[in-house]
């Protein structure tokens, strides 16, 4: 090549960047879904397939820890295509709600971005996405719940399938966090509620920007003897998946703190699936997850999180 045409090779414009996936065009619809949302392109679906990835490590020497931790649960290959692809099609809410401690009413701006899908098992979707009585089979009455259950897309279904062969649990709830960056957090808490039952089963993995999971015991009652547990701290990366299981949530807390740095700047997503056994706990997810503000969808050009109008392409 001559020095004028590697000239003109280097300052020609490179080819715009291919999207990181393909949209199918096939998408999952329900009436209590703000827009049609797209089922998993077939690369990745095919893909997907493979989990685990790898084997996972039993965590289980210290009290009342029972966890398998996959590093990762979801192949490498598209870690980071199924993370773009739940940020841009899953509709997301910014949950504003009161919790009121004695006297005093606080208001809760969450810090993070969500989103919840399924109904607990006093109740069922049939193929038309209706909801029935899981025992009778008849259509629920009206009042059974406050809120407006969505069965989980079938993007998101896939995974629980999948989910569901590799541990041996049930799960009737998919919630989806989005952590737009470092400041976005969660605090210490325990997944420990009536709802879900004795020793509950909670899958959560983990996609996009490495966050540390952090967990440590709860303090003993008073009286008791002292409890010799450890903190821990896992580097969750993109496709991890941690497990916990028997008397994990009632006996230890966990947290995704704020970060600084590189990393931190960029999103990350946590799914996590769950079981709910009664009606009260679908009213809770919804409440909290989905709340009565507009849904959000990721807007690529500006970078964020926007609120939906229903004037975008699906």
């Amino acid at each position: 090549m001559s020095k004028r045409g590697a000239l003109d090779s280097f300052f020609k414009p490179s080819a715009p960047k291919k999207a990181k996936y393909a949209v199918s065009t096939s998408a999952s619809h329900h009436t209590a879904y703000p827009f049609p949302i797209p089922h998993l392109p077939s690369d990745i679906a095919d893909q997907l397939q493979f989990s685990p990835a790898e084997e996972g490590r039993l965590m289980n020497d210290q009290p009342d820890l029972d966890l398998v931790y996959y590093q990762p649960y979801i192949p490498t290959s598209i870690a980071s295509s199924l993370f773009e692809f739940l940020r841009q099609e899953l509709p997301f809410y910014r949950v504003i709600y009161q919790i009121k401690r004695g006297p005093v009413e606080t208001t809760i701006n969450t810090p993070r971005f969500t989103t919840v899908f399924g109904v607990d098992e006093t109740s069922r979707f049939t193929e038309s996405g209706s909801l029935v009585d899981a025992k009778t089979e008849k259509p629920i009455e009206k009042s059974r719940y406050k809120c407006i259950p969505r069965p989980l897309p079938h993007c998101l279904d896939a995974l629980r399938k999948l989910t569901e062969a590799t541990t041996g649990e049930t799960f009737n709830f998919c919630l989806v966090n989005y952590y737009a960056d470092g400041n976005d957090s969660i605090s210490y808490h325990s997944d420990d509620e009536r709802f879900l039952g004795k020793d509950p089963a909670i899958a959560s993995f983990s996609l996009g920007a490495k966050r540390d999971f952090l967990m440590k015991h709860k303090p003993a009652v008073p009286g008791a003897p002292a409890i010799d547990a450890k903190p821990i701290k896992l580097p969750l990366g993109s496709g991890d998946m941690v497990l916990m299981r028997g008397r994990t949530q009632a006996n230890w807390l966990h947290s995704i703190p704020k970060r600084a740095g590189d990393e931190a700047r960029k999103g990350r997503i946590n799914i996590t699936f769950r079981k709910a056994m009664v009606k009260g706990g679908t009213d809770n997810y919804y409440q909290y997850n989905v709340g009565k503000g507009g849904a959000l969808k990721w807007d690529a050009g500006g970078k964020k999180m926007a609120p939906w109008t229903g004037d975008e392409k699906t």
